[in-house]
């Protein structure tokens, strides 16, 4: 994508619906660039007027319109600023939500694929390099850009000579800057990715404290985030050095040109040739100017930063799921909920030579049990994600009572599908609303009846605020038990005719576990339900078991028949009946 792809993208997209308020915003700034001449040129008046020829009628006028100048000058200048800043706050505002939009819409194995802190990284520093441009880079193009034009016109006006020695150093600090924009650029790139590592460790030593505590590894953390801090720290002395790496050059040019223009002005009023107002107003035109030279010098650095971030912005607004929902297609009709996978393969697009899932055939019996058993990353897991699409299948196809779930609209297939995982996921919010997630629609007593029937009233009421309680981040404050029977209320408020429970007792004590065992026969009741089973002795009674082994069946049928067919799922029984 070339920047000029980049500005009209971020034109049509972002600042065109601002475009009345920017221009508001420039027409102030030719109130700065026109008062800020009117200073330099009032000198002449005011030196020749007041102090050669004493004039006594203009002592207070030209003070006063001096006085004015500053003031408008001052007054547009603030308006000007405030207008940009509000339009880059909602262009800001609007690649925010577009950024988090798209990270909401986007496949799971997209999201997993990316560390979280990287995100954070593009959210907060590449946004604000964006909006820096806007509500900088662009306001000082125009009001120094116009405050110079205006102010050579006075420097001309005064003396032509003497300006065209002045304005030499205008192309050698645009020169200079053009050189500085494009390393700013590759060191802002190089910056950027060390604040998002810095990010990423933090959401791993937040996410990891207690785990830090148990090993001790207090020190060795405090080694790591100096490190993570230092490499920050280096590139953004890297991009301040480059910043201002302009000024000694833009300074010592400016101290030979003034010794210059001195020395040449000083030639012509000896040779009477120019007059001392003349000068003054020549010299105060040029010294203003100055800023506006080293401004716009610095202009393309900005812009350079701008692009850059937002050429790595735009493609996480811009791409494409895999999977996404088609609105027109059919609405999944449920009756049976039979469930058939049709020579199934998958693997990770982070690692696609290792195939998780080799051509899987199944036939999941409506409104009944089937389980699945096997070693830990055999892709159990995997299999049941794949049923409500989190992920997608490279090959093959799933069924529910006969339609194939490619071709169905994605919400009405993820309205009839529920999933209570291992790792349960809940918000940093209170109880109600974490168990009304799964029903926006519901009831207060729908709410409090899936509690009670999930066993989470019990712990609950003994909580400070009860069902208003705050859990903290992803539960925090709650044992693992608590969050598993919170997870089973969702899905119990949901009432979904597909079920899916990967080890969804895992985290419960046995006692607890028997209880919970009787709310998921309440939940799965007349329900299509596919266990991974964590205890053997839950899934006996199941119509079918799938033995998974290296990603492909092994065996399947009831508990007798595999007892006797099948010696991977005869030594997993005979371990835990040893063990227990």
């Amino acid at each position: 994508m070339t920047n000029k792809d980049i500005v009209k993208r971020l034109y049509n997209n972002y600042t065109k619906t601002h475009l009345g308020k920017i221009i508001f915003a420039l027409f102030f700034s030719i109130l700065v660039a026109g008062s800020t001449s009117a200073t330099a040129w009032l000198l002449d008046p005011a030196i020749e007027k007041i102090f050669i020829n004493k004039d006594q009628g203009l002592i207070l006028i030209i003070p006063l319109l001096i006085i004015i100048a500053f003031s408008t000058k001052g007054v547009s200048l603030y308006i000007a600023k405030v207008l940009m800043i509000r339009t880059s706050e909602e262009v800001k505002k609007s690649i925010q939500i577009n950024m988090l939009s798209s990270f909401i819409k986007a496949d799971t194995e997209t999201i997993e694929d990316k560390h979280t802190g990287k995100y954070i990284s593009n959210l907060n520093f590449d946004v604000n390099q964006i909006t820096a441009m806007l509500s900088n880079a662009i306001l000082n193009l125009f009001k120094d850009g116009l405050t110079l034009i205006g102010l050579l016109f006075v420097m001309f006006f005064q003396n032509w000579r003497l300006s065209l020695i002045a304005i030499i150093m205008i192309p050698i600090a645009t020169f200079t800057a053009k050189k500085l924009g494009k390393r700013i650029g590759k060191v802002a790139t190089e910056a950027q990715e060390k604040s998002g590592d810095l990010n990423k460790y933090l959401v791993d030593l937040f996410k990891n404290h207690k785990i830090i505590k148990i090993f001790q590894r207090e020190e060795y953390e405090n080694e790591r985030s100096e490190k993570f801090v230092n490499e920050l720290k280096e590139k953004s002395i890297k991009i301040l050095t480059v910043f201002i790496r302009s000024t000694p050059i833009m300074e010592i040019l400016t101290g030979i040109m003034i010794a210059i223009l001195i020395f040449y002005s000083g030639k012509m009023i000896m040779n009477e040739q120019l007059s001392i107002n003349n000068f003054f107003s020549f010299l105060a035109a040029m010294m203003l100017a100055y800023q506006p030279v080293k401004s716009l010098a610095t202009v393309n650095i900005a812009f350079g930063q701008g692009l850059s971030a937002a050429r790595r912005i735009i493609p996480i607004i811009d791409q494409k799921n895999k999977i996404s929902n088609n609105i027109d297609a059919n609405e999944l009709r449920v009756t049976d909920a039979t469930i058939q996978i049709k020579d199934l393969s998958f693997s990770y697009k982070s690692n696609d030579k290792n195939i998780v899932l080799k051509n899987i055939n199944m036939h999941i019996a409506g409104k009944k049990m089937t389980a699945l058993v096997g070693h830990s990353g055999s892709g159990k897991s995997t299999l049941l994600n794949l049923i409500p699409r989190v992920y997608e299948a490279e090959t093959g196809e799933i069924l529910i009572d006969n339609q194939k779930i490619k071709d169905v609209n994605l919400n009405s297939l993820r309205k009839e599908i529920s999933i209570v995982d291992q790792n349960t996921t809940l918000f940093d919010d209170t109880v109600f609303n974490n168990i009304k997630y799964a029903k926006p629609s519901a009831s207060d007593d729908e709410i409090y009846r899936a509690a009670k029937i999930s066993m989470s009233s019990d712990f609950i009421e003994k909580l400070e605020h009860k069902f208003e309680t705050y859990i903290g981040e992803n539960g925090v404050k709650l044992s693992g038990g608590e969050k598993q029977r919170l997870s089973i209320a969702r899905a119990l408020l949901k009432d979904s005719k597909i079920i899916l429970l990967d080890e969804a007792t895992s985290s419960l004590d046995s006692e607890t576990e028997e209880k919970i065992q009787k709310a998921i026969s309440e939940l799965t009741k007349n329900k299509t339900t596919v266990v991974i089973a964590h205890r053997l002795s839950t899934i006996l009674n199941s119509e079918n078991i799938y033995v998974i082994d290296k990603g492909s069946v092994n065996a399947f049928g009831k508990h007798e028949e595999l007892m006797k067919n099948s010696i991977l799922y005869k030594n997993f029984y005979d371990r835990q009946i040893k063990s227990n």
